[in-house]
């Protein structure tokens, strides 16, 4: 398993590839990409910054993905969010999963996104036309992880 909370960039195939080439029991793996966009709720942004907790925000992620492994079958994982000033199209966020079947990972993907947007501590900052400001947790969010609740 590898949870990174990190500044600098990282490579999508490089990660993904070491989920993979050390075990011949992997079948599948599903991987979910997040990036810097230029809009945000309408308005323009040129830039984000991301804060965290620490020592909280790892041990937040790797509650997240030991969840996930009792749910699904789950051979390796990866997380790595990004934190400090980042540009539009800049990546963020990757979860990428590996599993024997397709089903596994896609689930355990979704689930670890949905929950690290809920239950880690990340705070994001946007330079807008009118300033920077503080985005809000979204209900969407809320929502999306709540249907994980009792499943």
């Amino acid at each position: 398993m590898k949870i990174a909370v990190q500044s600098q960039a990282f490579e999508l195939q490089t990660e993904v590839a070491a989920l993979y080439r050390a075990n011949p029991r992997v079948g599948a793996v599903a991987a979910f990409l997040g990036l810097v966009r230029d809009v945000n709720e309408g308005q323009s942004v040129s830039a984000m910054t991301l804060e965290h907790y620490p020592g909280m925000t790892e041990k937040a992620l790797a509650d997240i993905v030991a969840e996930a492994r009792t749910r699904w079958e789950v051979l390796d994982a990866c997380v790595i969010h990004r934190v400090g000033p980042l540009q539009p199209t800049d990546p963020i966020v990757l979860v990428a999963v590996a599993s024997s079947h397709r089903g596994d990972a896609f689930a355990a993907c979704e689930f670890i996104m949905d929950y690290l947007k809920t239950r880690a501590p990340f705070w994001k900052k946007e330079a807008t036309p009118d300033g920077e400001k503080w985005v809000d947790a979204r209900e969407s969010d809320d929502t999306a992880a709540a249907r994980w609740e009792g499943a």
